[in-house]
């Protein structure tokens, strides 16, 4: 491999720029904040004070699992529905998934809030047909409907690209030596999919635990999720260092999510033929 010529090494410097004023340098300030105390001077204080919010995070992990689960089980059907279509079909399929996107996420929250809510479409439609009204804005449910509402287009993409990408000779080969439809997707196509899996929850996962919008509209500020607590200590300058140390604690738990994707991504590219 040759050196880098002095074209590509200056088509790189916007790039390096970018990423050292908006990735790097905010996260050093976050970790100079969660290792500082308000008078600027060097204190672990902000980290053993993390012992107060660990319902916070307990409560957040499992909110995220439960969302990332339930997409995945969704998601991985309907990705395999779409790989199985052809011509307009598939592309309408598309267009349908990708059409909420289209919409901020702050607006499409906003707008499931105002058919869920009380007074909303779902409520009153249920009030009209003389069976009651349902409480979903500012429950658990609700909060974890939206996750899964806001985020299910990412998990399906990924398994559905890699789904694409599969030969369908594999599959051929599986019912050829005898094995059933459902031998042949847990043995052939979920193996051979399983980087769009990984992809997929990664990108459900981390939102969903760092999601600070949905859990206020949704949960009717009845929930507190990491994203509310670091938004609310933020807000405050005599806790600023204690939100600055929980979100150094959300930005290790994203590290670890993306180098186990990128591991799992690794591991099958190594075993493809």
């Amino acid at each position: 491999m040759k050196g880098r010529t002095a074209f590509q090494k200056l088509a790189a410097v916007p790039h390096i720029v970018w990423t050292v004023m908006f990735i790097v340098a905010p996260m050093l300030f976050v970790l100079y904040f969660a290792l500082t105390d308000a008078d600027g001077r060097f204190s672990f204080a902000n980290i053993t004070s993390l012992s107060q919010y660990t319902n916070v995070f307990i409560l957040s992990i499992a909110f995220a699992l439960i969302a990332t689960v339930i997409c995945l089980l969704i998601g991985y059907p309907l990705a395999y529905y779409m790989a199985q279509q052809k011509g307009r079909t598939q592309k309408l399929l598309m267009v349908l998934l990708m059409l909420p996107m289209w919409c901020n996420l702050l607006i499409r929250t906003y707008a499931l809030m105002t058919l869920l809510d009380n007074g909303g479409l779902l409520n009153s439609l249920l009030d009209s047909l003389g069976l009651g009204k349902i409480t979903i804005v500012g429950t658990d449910f609700g909060v974890i409907l939206g996750m899964i509402y806001d985020f299910l287009p990412y998990m399906v993409l990924p398994i559905f690209t890699a789904m694409t990408k599969l030969d369908k000779q594999y599959i051929e080969a599986a019912h050829d030596l005898g094995c059933s439809h459902l031998q042949t997707m847990t043995r052939v196509v979920i193996p051979l999919t399983l980087s769009g899996v990984v992809s997929g929850v990664t990108m459900v996962f981390v939102p969903s635990i760092s999601t600070f919008y949905i859990s206020q509209k949704l949960g009717a500020g009845k929930i507190d999720l990491v994203g509310d607590t670091i938004e609310r200590l933020f807000q405050n300058p005599s806790t600023y260092n204690v939100g600055a140390v929980i979100s150094l604690v959300m930005m290790i738990l994203i590290i670890i999510s993306v180098q186990v994707m990128n591991r799992f991504t690794d591991d099958e590219k190594r075993v493809m033929p």
